[in-house]
């Protein structure tokens, strides 16, 4: 099992633990799949899905597409040396972005 906690930590040394914490637990099963796991910045769907199902009805921003894909290209930049970015970590970037770690505490 692959330690998320610690590839957060890669980007955010000082990472919330209890936020990790909270992502594992709310996305576990999505977690537990090899395919899952990561997000594919080069997968127009998958982004799409993670600006809707994430930060649309999880974080419930209201901001409008252009700020919400302006965020999304700013994690992947973030990110691009990681061949595969994980989930919690993309999630985590992006909820701290927003300020909205708090939503899972």
């Amino acid at each position: 099992m692959a330690d998320w906690a610690a590839d957060v930590k890669i980007y955010r040394p000082n990472a919330d633990e209890a936020a990790i914490a909270g992502l594992l637990k709310t996305y576990r099963l999505v977690m537990d799949s090899q395919d899952s796991a990561y997000v594919a910045f080069s997968d127009k769907d998958e982004v799409e899905t993670v600006k809707t199902n994430f930060l649309k009805k999880k974080l419930g921003l209201t901001e409008s597409d252009a700020v919400l894909d302006a965020a999304l290209d700013e994690v992947k930049e973030t990110m691009k040396a990681d061949r595969t970015k994980s989930r919690v970590t993309v999630y985590y970037l992006l909820a701290e972005k927003f300020g909205k770690l708090d939503l899972f505490h």
